[in-house]
């Protein structure tokens, strides 16, 4: 006998629970969205399922697979499924059939909306068993006569293009390599990541002290009788490529390494005819040699990004997470880069408001557990999380945690009016400190460095092609939320919008009602309100 239920898009279905959400039926879109359900399954005895969709509304289906993960969290809180290693639900392959068995499996079926739907439409799904119809279930979607308006916070998720290289085994800059990262780059964009991690040269990030990544630098560097000189032909094919895939944003690499500021990137340049190392771990921060080195490139590279027409789009770093122990070091070489950009935002994540204070950095990135103390305090609020916070019930996207937990992110931004939002982890498929690299679909959580899922939301399909998780759905949703508060409030005004939102109690960045059936009843109360206002 085969048991389907119907459920929505915030639910993980595990191979060995029955889920204990509650049914789904119907739920509301804007004309310019995607939206998500899910059919759970199972059957006394293992058969083949053929899946067929009728509506007129576009809808593409997935199976959602299970990936194994040995690490699910460091410390954890009460809100999470489970904290146990094991199989979670995660990755989404496209398919139309499926193997029922006596596991529990789920269908997960996207809905797409357009300006021309408007009003109910049916969506029918049909499982049949050698031509025979065995389960029939209909989901309801509303779409509401109103568009989202275009997302105006700006999202990375760091973009690993050696990741490609390496896990593809292709050239770097080869055709084969600038198609698979296109891919991958339009993935991105189609999930709300409008800035993109752009290598001018290898980013100094997650790599052990000594040690180098594979080199994907676009800007290609000269030095003939001590005077430099730079190439953008690879810089100027990327901004094409992004500008084709819908990229708002060029996120500069760091141009000092993590943690302090303290060494160079790996800079690779052609010196008097041989192609070598310029500058990289043995090079201090300070050195006069790499000042000289970046007033000389600084100029260059500005007049480049002026020609193409970009230099509004453009972010700049200094270096990732620096502590208060290397605020002096930090300070020096944020100065500087701001001596040398300081026409561009300059952005790095860091969580001690001593460095803002001080009046080093303008523009800084609270981690998520951090960013009250800047609320307020800042021009605009930007922030991030990482392998961190695990606990204290605040937002993340790890493999044991509800998707609720990703997707409750979107009030939140809203809450706080974010402007800009940062997560290391768009396709990091190697081992801490890029040690040795991984499979993504045996390997969750970096050879045990951190929380299932902290690393990737994309995975790497054959062919180049660039699978999706449903957590990166949760996050798109996540950005869909904000968006709709966003038109809420430009009908009604911001005080209407954060009372619909709030009429349960306070939303803070770690308290709020745990539960889908919260996050999506709150969802339909912001559709029912714009929906009355534009009657």
């Amino acid at each position: 006998m085969l048991q389907t239920i119907v459920l929505s898009s915030l639910t993980k279905v595990f191979l060995d629970e029955a889920p204990k959400d509650e049914k789904f039926s119907c739920f509301s879109l804007l004309q310019n969205e995607y939206g998500a359900f899910q059919i759970a399954l199972k059957s006394d005895e293992k058969i083949e399922l053929k899946i067929k969709i009728e509506s007129d509304l576009d809808v593409s289906c997935f199976e959602v697979k299970n990936i194994p993960a040995k690490k699910v969290c460091s410390t954890g809180d009460e809100y999470y499924l489970r904290k146990e290693s094991g199989l979670f639900p995660d990755l989404l392959c496209d398919c139309d059939k499926i193997i029922a068995d006596e596991n529990y499996r789920s269908l997960w079926f996207e809905i797409k909306t357009n300006k021309e739907n408007c009003g109910n439409y049916p969506v029918k799904i049909q499982l049949l068993n050698s031509e025979k119809i065995v389960s029939e279930n209909t989901v309801t979607v509303e779409v509401i006569g109103a568009e989202l308006p275009e997302q105006s916070l700006v999202c990375t998720n760091w973009f690993h293009t050696d990741c490609i290289h390496t896990y593809y085994d292709v050239p770097v800059f080869s055709e084969e390599y600038w198609r698979i990262t296109e891919n991958f780059a339009r993935a991105a964009v189609e999930h709300g990541i409008n800035l993109l991690l752009t290598p001018l040269f290898t980013p100094p990030l997650d790599t052990a002290v000594g040690k180098e990544r594979p080199t994907v630098q676009l800007v290609d560097v000269t030095v003939e009788n001590g005077e430099y000189s730079f190439g953008f032909s690879k810089l100027q094919r990327w901004i094409e490529m992004c500008n084709r895939c819908g990229v708002k944003y060029f996120e500069m690499n760091h141009l000092f390494t993590q943690w302090g500021a303290m060494h160079t990137p790996k800079i690779m340049a052609t010196v008097d005819g041989k192609y070598k190392q310029l500058f990289g771990w043995k090079t201090w921060a300070a050195s006069k040699k790499y000042t000289e080195f970046l007033t000389a490139f600084s100029k260059e590279l500005i007049a480049f990004l002026k020609a193409e027409g970009v230099e509004k789009r453009c972010y700049f770093h200094v270096s990732d997470e620096p502590s208060m122990e290397r605020i002096r070091d930090y300070g020096k070489r944020s100065a500087l880069i701001k001596e040398l950009f300081g026409e561009f935002p300059i952005i790095d994540a860091l969580s001690d408001f001593d460095f803002y204070k001080k009046g080093i950095i303008k523009n800084p990135i609270p981690c998520i557990n951090s960013a009250e103390k800047f609320y307020g305090n800042v021009p605009e609020l930007w922030t991030y999380y990482c392998c961190g916070p695990d606990k204290d019930f605040y937002p993340n996207r790890f493999f044991g945690m509800p998707l609720q937990r990703t997707r409750v992110l979107g009030y939140q931004l809203y809450k706080y009016d974010i402007k800009g939002f940062l997560q290391w982890g768009l396709n990091f498929w190697y081992s801490q400190l890029s040690d040795h690299p991984i499979n993504p679909f045996e390997t969750s959580d970096s050879d045990g460095a951190f929380p299932a899922g902290d690393a990737f939301v994309l995975y790497p399909g054959e062919g180049g092609k660039a699978l999706a998780s449903i957590r990166f759905k949760a996050f798109r949703e996540a950005f869909q939320d904000q968006r709709a508060l966003q038109l809420l409030e430009k009908l009604a005004g911001r005080e209407e919008a954060l009372k619909i939102l709030q009429n349960d109690g306070e939303i803070k960045f770690n308290e709020y009602p745990h539960s889908s059936e919260w996050q999506l009843k709150k969802r339909e109360e912001i559709n029912s309100a714009i929906k009355n206002l534009i009657k």
